[in-house]
């Protein structure tokens, strides 16, 4: 999920600047100070250039604004939420935007000039692009039919695969689980931004066919449009799409799984990757671990659905950035929240070197969207208690969805068996070791 508003010439910022080019310069901050009055006590205020301003690069790049009016610090009156709405609604018809921040022992309102107003889009290339998965999907499904029929008409297998086209129908198995775990996860975000006000676009689904890609599809994102309002709002949109498409994602593995065949598998060929949660369900259904010497499961087209599932939702849990993990984490921690790039990105980049040469291309996707997290507007009420849950409960499904080992070739491995489930802990310790030690503490308060 992107979080940078798309302020494009289609999305025009709206709204007039109380700043008269004949007056004073810090004449705007002497107009603006009694409704400011109205939600705190001002000890200070500061214009644009001042040192030590309590405004950071994300706050501009969050809002797609760059025009900093000027800073008011002091005490809030009440509640950090009900302050902002009050002001919002105050400065909204000026065009001016607040951010709420807690600067040391103050409270901290930014003003900036203008508001996000983002447009309408047309639809056209969503629609598109979904089509292109759909048919990308299928595609794909109908070479793992071919698979699963050669095991007993080798003719038949043959056909299918030298002529897939005729034989789409074959793979709607694959497309359409894979298409509920990625819709119900993109979905999961829509409705959860809608909730909560946030201008946001439909999905956009990435088509990505095979020989280029091993699952038919690069996922999907949907666009904010416009800046979250608070923390809690960006818990729930970031928490809601992966454990939404966990939600079917699990069902999806255990009945492909025991519609599977198990049995004597050849020494080569790819084997998937074991999580915790994935090896789990194996034991679940096949009464053991597996693979167990030359014993293994088959996939079958739900299973590896299912199972591609389960690793789509380890990559957006990953804890950075623009990543539904990294939303979770600014949620749940705020900026102490950004201590996770440096040793989350030495993470992936030792699994890389030394695991699985599959992390390379989410090592570069971390290297491009880890650093800057989606701030929200107001940023200083903290989670309640039962978002707190979910948001360790997100934590929790990271972990037990984490594959260290993507896939590999079944002669090359190295880890086979539980070892390989047990070692998907280890970048996860490594980061918390990190926080622990550098942070003073993640979870102090």
């Amino acid at each position: 999920m992107l979080s940078e508003p798309a302020l494009s010439h289609d999305d025009r910022l709206a709204g007039r600047s109380l700043q008269a080019p004949a007056r004073p310069e810090h004449e705007p901050l002497l107009e603006l100070r009694p409704l400011v009055e109205q939600i705190m006590t001002v000890e200070r205020s500061r214009l644009p250039g001042e040192a030590d301003l309590p405004l950071e690069r994300e706050d501009l790049l969050m809002t797609g604004l760059t025009e900093l009016v000027g800073v008011f610090e002091g005490r809030l009156h009440g509640q950090p939420a009900q302050a902002y709405e009050h002001i919002d609604a105050l400065l909204a018809p000026h065009g001016l935007l607040p951010l709420l921040r807690r600067h040391g022992q103050r409270d901290a309102l930014i003003i900036l000039q203008g508001r996000p107003n983002p447009g309408p889009r047309s639809p056209l290339p969503n629609v598109l692009l979904l089509l292109a998965t759909v048919f990308s999907l299928l595609f794909l499904g109908t070479l793992i039919a071919a698979g699963e029929v050669g095991m007993a008409d080798g003719a038949l297998a043959s056909e299918i695969a030298n002529n897939p086209l005729p034989n789409l129908w074959r793979g709607l198995p694959y497309a359409a689980s894979l298409l509920l775990i990625l819709g119900a996860h993109e979905l999961g975000h829509y409705f959860s931004a809608r909730r909560g006000k946030v201008a946001v676009s439909l999905p956009y689904f990435i088509p990505l066919p095979f020989p280029l890609s091993m699952f038919g599809t690069a996922g999907a994102f949907i666009q904010l449009r416009a800046p979250i309002r608070s923390r809690r709002t960006l818990l729930d949109i970031g928490a809601s799409g992966p454990l939404l498409g966990l939600a079917f994602a699990i069902p999806i593995v255990l009945l492909g799984l025991a519609t599977s065949p198990g049995g004597p598998v050849g020494s080569s060929g790819w084997v998937e990757g074991n999580s915790l949660l994935y090896a789990l369900s194996k034991t679940v259904v096949f009464g053991r671990f597996l693979p167990a010497g030359d014993i293994d499961v088959t996939m079958n087209q739900l299973a590896q659905a299912g199972w591609t599932g389960l690793l789509v939702t380890a990559i957006n849990l990953l804890p950075l950035g623009q990543l539904d993990g990294g939303h979770i984490m600014y949620a749940l921690f705020g900026r102490r929240a950004r201590l996770l790039y440096v040793p989350v990105l030495l993470a992936a980049v030792a699994l890389t070197l030394f695991v699985s040469q599959a992390w390379l291309l989410w090592l570069v996707l971390l290297f491009l969207l880890g650093r800057f997290y989606a701030v929200p507007l107001e940023d200083i009420t903290p989670l309640d208690r039962r978002r707190q849950v979910i948001g360790v409960l997100a934590l929790v499904a990271f972990v037990v969805t984490f594959v260290p080992i993507p896939f590999a070739l079944r002669e090359m491995q190295v880890t086979p068996g539980m070892r390989e489930s047990v070692s998907a802990l280890l970048p996860v310790a490594l980061v918390l070791m990190a926080l622990w030690r550098k942070g003073g503490g993640l979870w102090r308060r």
